[in-house]
Order: structure tokens, then C-alpha cells, then sequence
């Protein structure tokens, strides 16, 4: 039995889904962060659990080719690019693997070659939203991120996979807030007013918004502070003040307020221009968000005849993108302030054959049953928790030759493939997309087709 402290020899045979190495020791399993597989290294074991233990690398004694060996680990520790240890070749194999592994052992699918993960050409700074804690750290205000597992801020000004931009902004307004002696937040004493920064910045307009998260209504000398930001930034087109007087580890509160310029900035996405609130769900790196849409868009093979149910519809940057190649588009989404986005957007872009309702996707299915509609396609984009089975069945219901399964959990989309296959469809193609290089996260675009379809 590994005992806390133990200093062990091994070598690592796996990854862990989140880009620890796995080893395994007198049958139990250790996971050790900054490990590859391949790798002979000397670990001290930091925990122990019944089946499993944690350790860190004390020494490597011999390292992986697949390593990158300029890596500052200091990402690694905050979790900002847990897979940043990785050349990249090697962090696209993996993910494409990490998809056929859960299919393999979730849907029991070992008859279909899951297609090499589509990756950037420049697979850094391309966050397009940055959501950075403000805190004290040695008597000085710091912007940063946390340690894992902790709130431990670890000052950072190069965030390595965030736009450039946006750093250069929050290094900036951190200064000015040195300067102007704005408290940071302090989560123990809850004391203190700014607690944190968020950066959104157009990819396509190069628009940007910087919100304060502060804990009180009044900012000291803020005219001041924003007069410096607009003169230094041009590009910032809006700044907003989000009010979050609560011990929560929510980011915003429910009360914004717009301190300088407009409510949204706007940028294109496939054609469309959409306007983008703080709170709007959109898509962190929009180059390869295209590449995921136009993938979906590819598999779901529309013509002019096709009418498609755009299911977690969100702002409408999926329906909208193929909006005017197809029939109509019926779009659902459970936050009624998405939908009223969407219904906008389809309006700003001139497309008006996209229909939006609030509500849950069963309930929606269900009335446009009813009203006859009958979907040729139906494109599901769900949260990581994947499909309800209520909302398998209302889909298996509508009787769409085709499902196109946007994915951002590996786990639940093989779990929901396999339902669907229980119900009549088959799946046909599956293509990993990288949106997080550096990062554990894949998406993944698969196409189901009803079992007595005649679709190729």
C-alpha cells in the first residue's frame, strides 16, 4: 500500500482525461501531474485514497519526444493549459483517442473510425473572453488565476491561450488600479470592492467590452479611470459595471449597469454579424467555432427544401449560419433573454425564415409537432451534462432523418449516441474539433441517420 511522502520509481502507461499521467503501483492507480506516457520519472505521493493516489514528479529519468520542453509550468498549475506539456500533434491524437475511447466503452461502437481532430494552425492566444479574479497578493493588487484546487491567486500576465489584446488590457487596468488604490476583493474578510475583470473582444471587429465586478455600486474617481482606458485603448467600445455583493463563486450578480459607451459589441461569425452582451453564451475562439458550425453544417448535408430544429439555440450562431441555405430554421432555448437575442440577430442579418421560442426543447418539439412540422434535420448542441432522455425520445418522435450531435463532453455524447442507437439510428461519421488547444476539453461533431433512411 503507497504510504503519503513515499518516494516511487515507475513509468507512466496512460493519461488521465484531464492530462494527468496514470501509473499504476502494487494495483493501485496514481495519477501525477506533468507526467507522459513513456516517461521514467521519481514521484513523491502527496495523497492516498483507497483505489487511488496523486503524486508530483520529483525527477524525470528519462522524458517523452512528445514533450514540450519550452513550457512554463506555471500554467499546469493553474489549470489554464493542462495539456500545455503536450507538442500539439500529440494533444490532437489524444483527444481524437479520448472520442473513440468513450464511444469504445460507452456505446460499445468499435466499428467506426472516429476522423483525426480538426486543430489550429496557431494554436495560442485565441480566447476571445477572459474572466480574471482581482486580489491582494504580497501588498499588491494582482490580477492572475487560481491554483488548482485553491483560491490561491497566482499573478499572471501572459495568459498564453487569451487574445493579446486582452492581456494588454488587464495588465493595464490592474496598474490603474494600483494607482488609484482601488481595494481588491478579499474572500476571507469579505472586504474590499473590485473582484473581478472580464474582457470580451471582437476576433473579426476587434470590438472590446471590460466589465468591473465590484461588490458596491460607487467607484472611486472612475471617470478618471475610464478616460485613461479609452485614451490608452481605442478599441474598447464598452464598459460595464456588474454589482456581485454576495459570497458565491458566480462571477456576475444579477445588476449591470453601463458605465461608458454601448450595452454590446458586435463580430461575425460565418457571414453573420451578432451582437455579444457580458452574459451572452458565445463561443471563446471563433476560428475554430466556424470550423465546428461549418462542420455540423457539412454533415447535415441541407438543401433549399430542408426544414431543421435548432435545439439549444442560445443567441442563434448555429440556425443563423444556415439559415438562408435551407427552408426554415425553429430554434429553442430555456433562457427567454437568448431567445429574444436570437430573434434579433435573424433581424440585424436579414434572414426571416428563423423562428424562435423560448422554452424547454421537449415542450417546443412537441407543439410543432402538432403544427405539422417535420424536421429534416434536427441539430442538438447541449451543456456538458449531454441530452435528458425526455429529450432523446421527443426527438426520436419527430422522426428527422438526420441528428447532428454538437458536442462538448465525449462521456455524455457517446451515452446519448447509445440511446439513440437503442431507438433506430445509426451512427454514421464523428469529427473531433479542438476549440481548447492546451487544454483537456474537445468537442465533437456526430452524425446520426434514422436506421431506415435511405441518407448516405
Amino acid at each position: 500500500m503507497l504510504e503519503k511522502n513515499q518516494i516511487v520509481e515507475t513509468t507512466i502507461v496512460d493519461l488521465s482525461y484531464e492530462g494527468a499521467g496514470v501509473a499504476k503501483i502494487d494495483g493501485q492507480v496514481v495519477f501525477v501531474d506533468n507526467a507522459l506516457p513513456g516517461e521514467k520519472v521519481k514521484i513523491k505521493i502527496l495523497k492516498v485514497n483507497k483505489k487511488i493516489a496523486f503524486a508530483r514528479v520529483e525527477d524525470w529519468l528519462s522524458q517523452s519526444p512528445h514533450r514540450s520542453t519550452d513550457f512554463n509550468k506555471t500554467y499546469l498549475q493553474t489549470g489554464i493549459a493542462d495539456f500545455g506539456h503536450m507538442d500539439y500533434e500529440t494533444q490532437l491524437a489524444y483527444k481524437q483517442k479520448q472520442v473513440a475511447d468513450n464511444l469504445y466503452k460507452i456505446a460499445g461502437i468499435s466499428d467506426l473510425e472516429v476522423a483525426p481532430t480538426l486543430g489550429m494552425d496557431s494554436p495560442y492566444a485565441y480566447r476571445n473572453k477572459a474572466q480574471v479574479p482581482v486580489r491582494r497578493v504580497k501588498g499588491q493588487v494582482e490580477t492572475g488565476f487560481y491554483r488548482k484546487n485553491s483560491h490561491d491567486l497566482v499573478p499572471i500576465e501572459d495568459f498564453l491561450i487569451q487574445d493579446k489584446e486582452i492581456d494588454q488590457l488587464i495588465v493595464f487596468v490592474r496598474d490603474l488600479l494600483r494607482r488609484f488604490d482601488l481595494k481588491p476583493y478579499d474572500e476571507k474578510e469579505e472586504t474590499g470592492l473590485i473582484r473581478h475583470l472580464v474582457v470580451r473582444r471582437g476576433h473579426y471587429t476587434g470590438q472590446m467590452m471590460l466589465v468591473f465586478v465590484t461588490t458596491r455600486p460607487k467607484i472611486f474617481r472612475i471617470d478618471q479611470i475610464i478616460a485613461k482606458i479609452t485614451e490608452a485603448f481605442p478599441a474598447v467600445v464598452s464598459i460595464q459595471q456588474n454589482i456581485n455583493d454576495k459570497k458565491t463563486n458566480a462571477i456576475f450578480g444579477p445588476d449591470f449597469r453601463t458605465l461608458f459607451g454601448q450595452e454590446t459589441i458586435t463580430d461575425r461569425m460565418l457571414g453573420n454579424t451578432y451582437a455579444i452582451s457580458a452574459q451572452s453564451f458565445y463561443q471563446v475562439n471563433t476560428e475554430m467555432a466556424e470550423k465546428l458550425y461549418q462542420t455540423a453544417i457539412d454533415f447535415s448535408d441541407l438543401s433549399s427544401d430542408s426544414l431543421v430544429i435548432d435545439a439549444y439555440s442560445g443567441i442563434g450562431t448555429i440556425g443563423l449560419s444556415f439559415a438562408k441555405q435551407v427552408k426554415a430554421v425553429y430554434g429553442v432555448e430555456v433562457i427567454p433573454a437568448a431567445v429574444q437575442d436570437a430573434q434579433k440577430n435573424a433581424r440585424e442579418n436579414g434572414i426571416t425564415n428563423a423562428h424562435y421560442v423560448a422554452d424547454t426543447a421537449e415542450a417546443a418539439m412537441a407543439q410543432w409537432s402538432k403544427e405539422g412540422i417535420r424536421p429534416d434535420v434536427i441539430i442538438v448542441d447541449p451543456p456538458r451534462k449531454g441530452l435528458t432522455e425526455s429529450f432523446i425520445k421527443a426527438s426520436v418522435a419527430m422522426q428527422a432523418e438526420k441528428i447532428t450531435y454538437i458536442s462538448c463532453n465525449p462521456a455524455t455524447m457517446a451515452r446519448d449516441i447509445k440511446h439513440y442507437q437503442e431507438l433506430g439510428y445509426r451512427l454514421k461519421k464523428v469529427q473531433p474539433v479542438d476549440l481548447f488547444p492546451q487544454t483537456h476539453h474537445v468537442e465533437a461533431v456526430s452524425l446520426l441517420i434514422r436506421a431506415d433512411s435511405s441518407a448516405k
